[in-house]
Protein backbone atom coordinates (compact mmCIF):
# COMPACT_ATOMS: atom_id res chain seq x y z
CA UNK A 1 0.00 0.00 0.00
CA UNK A 2 0.96 3.08 -0.96
CA UNK A 3 1.62 6.98 0.92
CA UNK A 4 0.07 7.93 3.09
CA UNK A 5 1.46 5.33 5.79
CA UNK A 6 -1.47 4.14 8.14
CA UNK A 7 -1.07 4.04 12.17
CA UNK A 8 -2.86 0.45 13.65
CA UNK A 9 -4.08 0.90 16.83
CA UNK A 10 -4.30 -2.44 19.20
CA UNK A 11 -6.75 -2.18 22.29
CA UNK A 12 -6.03 -4.88 24.70
CA UNK A 13 -9.24 -6.96 25.98
CA UNK A 14 -8.14 -5.82 29.36
CA UNK A 15 -8.77 -2.34 28.65
CA UNK A 16 -12.16 -3.05 27.20
CA UNK A 17 -13.53 -5.48 29.44
CA UNK A 18 -13.11 -6.77 33.34
CA UNK A 19 -11.45 -10.12 32.82
CA UNK A 20 -12.12 -11.53 36.38
CA UNK A 21 -15.75 -12.05 35.38
CA UNK A 22 -16.91 -13.85 32.06
CA UNK A 23 -18.59 -11.74 29.47
CA UNK A 24 -18.18 -8.25 30.96
CA UNK A 25 -17.42 -5.29 29.00
CA UNK A 26 -15.95 -1.90 30.47
CA UNK A 27 -18.82 0.66 28.51
CA UNK A 28 -17.35 3.41 30.28
CA UNK A 29 -13.95 3.01 28.75
CA UNK A 30 -14.86 1.86 25.23
CA UNK A 31 -17.13 4.98 25.34
CA UNK A 32 -13.94 6.89 26.20
CA UNK A 33 -11.36 5.29 23.83
CA UNK A 34 -14.60 6.00 20.99
CA UNK A 35 -14.81 9.90 22.17
CA UNK A 36 -10.90 9.78 22.06
CA UNK A 37 -10.70 8.30 18.81
CA UNK A 38 -13.38 11.05 17.19
CA UNK A 39 -11.25 14.13 18.65
CA UNK A 40 -7.98 13.27 17.54
CA UNK A 41 -10.13 12.98 14.29
CA UNK A 42 -7.92 9.95 13.34
CA UNK A 43 -7.14 9.30 9.51
CA UNK A 44 -5.62 6.21 7.84
CA UNK A 45 -6.62 4.42 10.86
CA UNK A 46 -6.91 0.28 11.54
CA UNK A 47 -8.01 -0.67 15.06
CA UNK A 48 -7.68 -3.92 16.22
CA UNK A 49 -9.07 -4.85 19.50
CA UNK A 50 -9.04 -8.32 22.16
CA UNK A 51 -11.04 -10.38 23.51
CA UNK A 52 -10.65 -10.33 27.36
CA UNK A 53 -13.59 -11.67 29.27
CA UNK A 54 -15.56 -12.15 25.96
CA UNK A 55 -13.43 -14.33 24.00
CA UNK A 56 -10.66 -16.19 26.44
CA UNK A 57 -12.59 -18.10 28.92
CA UNK A 58 -14.82 -19.82 25.98
CA UNK A 59 -12.05 -20.40 23.89
CA UNK A 60 -10.23 -21.89 26.86
CA UNK A 61 -12.78 -24.05 28.20
CA UNK A 62 -13.21 -25.23 24.34
CA UNK A 63 -9.22 -25.56 23.72
CA UNK A 64 -10.17 -24.32 20.49
CA UNK A 65 -6.43 -23.09 20.35
CA UNK A 66 -5.36 -26.60 20.02
CA UNK A 67 -7.79 -27.36 17.09
CA UNK A 68 -10.82 -29.41 16.57
CA UNK A 69 -10.07 -32.82 17.99
CA UNK A 70 -13.75 -33.60 19.32
CA UNK A 71 -17.04 -33.03 18.17
CA UNK A 72 -18.14 -31.10 20.82
CA UNK A 73 -15.88 -28.06 19.86
CA UNK A 74 -17.56 -27.53 16.66
CA UNK A 75 -20.18 -25.64 19.10
CA UNK A 76 -17.26 -24.16 21.05
CA UNK A 77 -16.07 -22.95 18.23
CA UNK A 78 -19.07 -21.05 17.09
CA UNK A 79 -19.71 -19.93 20.54
CA UNK A 80 -16.52 -17.93 21.27
CA UNK A 81 -16.67 -16.42 17.79
CA UNK A 82 -20.31 -15.11 18.51
CA UNK A 83 -18.91 -13.59 21.94
CA UNK A 84 -16.30 -11.98 20.08
CA UNK A 85 -18.85 -10.26 17.60
CA UNK A 86 -21.32 -9.54 20.83
CA UNK A 87 -18.02 -7.58 21.99
CA UNK A 88 -16.82 -5.94 19.22
CA UNK A 89 -20.85 -4.87 18.88
CA UNK A 90 -20.60 -2.73 21.70
CA UNK A 91 -17.17 -1.37 20.42
CA UNK A 92 -19.01 -0.54 16.79
CA UNK A 93 -22.00 0.87 18.97
CA UNK A 94 -19.85 3.32 20.70
CA UNK A 95 -17.87 4.63 17.42
CA UNK A 96 -20.97 4.96 15.44
CA UNK A 97 -22.77 7.23 18.54
CA UNK A 98 -19.66 8.97 18.08
CA UNK A 99 -19.53 9.65 14.70
CA UNK A 100 -16.64 7.64 13.64
CA UNK A 101 -16.77 6.00 10.51
CA UNK A 102 -15.93 2.71 11.51
CA UNK A 103 -16.52 -0.31 9.92
CA UNK A 104 -16.02 -3.62 11.54
CA UNK A 105 -14.44 -6.48 9.45
CA UNK A 106 -14.50 -10.06 10.67
CA UNK A 107 -11.54 -12.05 10.95
CA UNK A 108 -12.52 -15.27 10.71
CA UNK A 109 -14.46 -14.73 6.91
CA UNK A 110 -11.34 -13.05 5.64
CA UNK A 111 -8.30 -15.18 7.41
CA UNK A 112 -6.81 -18.61 6.90
CA UNK A 113 -4.29 -20.06 9.37
CA UNK A 114 -2.00 -23.03 9.24
CA UNK A 115 -0.61 -24.50 12.45
CA UNK A 116 -1.71 -20.99 14.13
CA UNK A 117 -0.27 -18.77 11.70
CA UNK A 118 -1.64 -16.57 9.00
CA UNK A 119 -1.59 -18.39 5.70
CA UNK A 120 -3.82 -16.30 4.14
CA UNK A 121 -5.41 -12.91 4.55
CA UNK A 122 -8.19 -11.35 1.87
CA UNK A 123 -7.09 -7.47 2.43
CA UNK A 124 -8.51 -5.65 -0.64
CA UNK A 125 -11.94 -4.90 0.91
CA UNK A 126 -9.74 -3.45 3.88
CA UNK A 127 -7.91 -1.54 1.59
CA UNK A 128 -10.85 -0.12 -0.42
CA UNK A 129 -12.34 0.93 3.13
CA UNK A 130 -9.02 2.60 4.14
CA UNK A 131 -8.98 4.93 0.30
CA UNK A 132 -12.31 5.69 1.25
CA UNK A 133 -11.38 7.15 4.45
CA UNK A 134 -13.36 4.68 6.96
CA UNK A 135 -11.96 3.23 9.95
CA UNK A 136 -11.66 -0.52 9.75
CA UNK A 137 -11.95 -2.19 13.23
CA UNK A 138 -10.85 -6.02 13.45
CA UNK A 139 -10.55 -8.29 16.77
CA UNK A 140 -8.97 -11.38 17.51
CA UNK A 141 -11.16 -14.45 16.19
CA UNK A 142 -11.77 -17.63 15.69
CA UNK A 143 -10.54 -19.19 12.49
CA UNK A 144 -10.22 -22.28 10.32
CA UNK A 145 -7.05 -23.55 9.91
CA UNK A 146 -5.56 -25.74 7.32
CA UNK A 147 -3.95 -28.02 9.78
CA UNK A 148 -5.83 -27.95 12.85
CA UNK A 149 -9.43 -27.39 11.58
CA UNK A 150 -9.66 -24.18 13.33
CA UNK A 151 -7.97 -21.90 15.95
CA UNK A 152 -7.59 -18.90 17.75
CA UNK A 153 -6.12 -15.87 15.86
CA UNK A 154 -4.33 -13.42 18.36
CA UNK A 155 -5.82 -9.43 17.97
CA UNK A 156 -1.74 -9.52 18.40
CA UNK A 157 -0.37 -11.59 15.37
CA UNK A 158 -3.57 -9.67 13.22
CA UNK A 159 -1.50 -6.42 14.01
CA UNK A 160 1.56 -7.53 13.31
CA UNK A 161 0.89 -8.92 10.20
CA UNK A 162 -1.11 -5.96 8.73
CA UNK A 163 1.27 -3.37 10.12
CA UNK A 164 3.89 -5.75 7.83
CA UNK A 165 1.82 -5.83 4.64
CA UNK A 166 0.36 -2.50 4.62
CA UNK A 167 3.55 -0.68 5.88
CA UNK A 168 2.16 0.74 8.64
CA UNK A 169 4.15 3.82 10.05
CA UNK A 170 3.65 2.90 13.73
CA UNK A 171 1.34 0.65 16.01
CA UNK A 172 -0.23 1.65 19.47
CA UNK A 173 -1.17 -0.61 21.74
CA UNK A 174 -3.18 0.02 24.21
CA UNK A 175 -2.97 -1.84 27.95
CA UNK A 176 -3.59 -1.56 31.30
CA UNK A 177 -0.39 -1.63 32.79
CA UNK A 178 1.71 2.00 32.37
CA UNK A 179 3.89 0.07 29.43
CA UNK A 180 6.81 -2.45 29.48
CA UNK A 181 8.46 -3.20 32.74
CA UNK A 182 10.66 -5.74 33.75
CA UNK A 183 8.33 -7.31 36.38
CA UNK A 184 4.56 -7.97 36.37
CA UNK A 185 3.59 -3.91 37.92
CA UNK A 186 0.23 -5.67 38.84
CA UNK A 187 2.17 -8.03 41.49
CA UNK A 188 5.77 -6.68 41.80
CA UNK A 189 5.41 -2.74 43.36
CA UNK A 190 9.08 -2.24 42.00
CA UNK A 191 8.44 -2.97 38.30
CA UNK A 192 10.70 -0.51 36.27
CA UNK A 193 9.07 0.44 33.22
CA UNK A 194 11.22 0.83 30.27
CA UNK A 195 10.95 4.07 28.59
CA UNK A 196 12.45 3.24 25.17
CA UNK A 197 13.91 0.15 23.97
CA UNK A 198 15.49 -0.66 20.77
CA UNK A 199 14.89 -4.08 18.73
CA UNK A 200 17.86 -5.75 20.00
CA UNK A 201 17.49 -4.84 23.40
CA UNK A 202 13.69 -5.90 23.42
CA UNK A 203 14.67 -9.58 22.07
CA UNK A 204 17.49 -9.78 25.32
CA UNK A 205 14.19 -8.63 27.54
CA UNK A 206 12.12 -11.55 26.25
CA UNK A 207 12.56 -14.18 27.91
CA UNK A 208 12.56 -12.25 31.48
CA UNK A 209 8.83 -10.65 30.46
CA UNK A 210 6.52 -12.49 33.48
CA UNK A 211 3.15 -14.10 31.31
CA UNK A 212 0.14 -12.64 32.71
CA UNK A 213 -1.87 -14.30 35.37
CA UNK A 214 -5.10 -13.55 34.06
CA UNK A 215 -6.72 -16.04 31.68
CA UNK A 216 -5.59 -15.66 28.31
CA UNK A 217 -5.32 -18.09 25.84
CA UNK A 218 -3.13 -15.58 23.60
CA UNK A 219 0.14 -15.88 25.36
CA UNK A 220 -0.14 -12.82 27.78
CA UNK A 221 2.38 -9.83 27.44
CA UNK A 222 5.29 -11.91 26.57
CA UNK A 223 2.91 -13.12 23.42
CA UNK A 224 2.02 -9.41 22.73
CA UNK A 225 5.61 -8.37 22.24
CA UNK A 226 6.55 -11.62 20.57
CA UNK A 227 4.26 -11.20 17.75
CA UNK A 228 5.42 -7.49 16.87
CA UNK A 229 8.71 -8.11 16.02
CA UNK A 230 8.33 -8.70 12.89
CA UNK A 231 6.99 -5.50 12.18
CA UNK A 232 9.85 -3.83 14.25
CA UNK A 233 11.98 -5.82 11.80
CA UNK A 234 10.00 -3.60 9.17
CA UNK A 235 10.96 -0.43 10.81
CA UNK A 236 7.69 -0.22 12.44
CA UNK A 237 7.61 2.00 15.74
CA UNK A 238 5.80 0.29 18.65
CA UNK A 239 3.83 2.43 21.38
CA UNK A 240 2.86 0.91 24.22
CA UNK A 241 0.61 2.93 26.94
CA UNK A 242 -2.02 2.45 29.28
CA UNK A 243 -5.26 3.21 27.50
CA UNK A 244 -6.67 2.87 31.09
CA UNK A 245 -5.68 6.52 31.76
CA UNK A 246 -8.10 9.23 29.49
CA UNK A 247 -6.18 11.17 27.08
CA UNK A 248 -3.37 8.89 26.32
CA UNK A 249 -5.17 7.24 23.34
CA UNK A 250 -5.89 11.22 22.36
CA UNK A 251 -2.47 12.22 22.19
CA UNK A 252 -0.64 9.29 20.83
CA UNK A 253 -3.39 9.31 18.05
CA UNK A 254 -2.13 13.14 17.46
CA UNK A 255 1.52 11.98 17.16
CA UNK A 256 2.50 13.73 20.85
CA UNK A 257 5.10 11.97 23.73
CA UNK A 258 3.23 9.82 25.90
CA UNK A 259 4.17 8.37 28.71
CA UNK A 260 4.73 4.31 28.34
CA UNK A 261 6.96 2.28 26.16
CA UNK A 262 8.46 3.41 22.65
CA UNK A 263 9.67 0.50 20.79
CA UNK A 264 11.93 1.24 17.27
CA UNK A 265 14.35 -0.92 15.33
CA UNK A 266 17.72 1.11 16.56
Amino acid sequence: MSEPRITIMKIGGSVITDKSTELAPQTQAIDRLAVETQKAGARDLIIVHGGGSFGHPAAQRNAIREGLKKPDQIFGFAETHHFMTMLNGLVMDSFIMHSVPAVSITPSSCVLTESGRIRSFEDTPLKMLLNMGFLPVLYGDTVLDTKLGFTVLSGDQLVSTLATKLNAKRIIVGVDVDGLCDSDPKIEKTAKRFPHLTLSELKQLQRKVGKSTACDVTGGMFGKIAELIPALEKGVSVTILNATKPGLVYMALKGENVEGTLIEKE
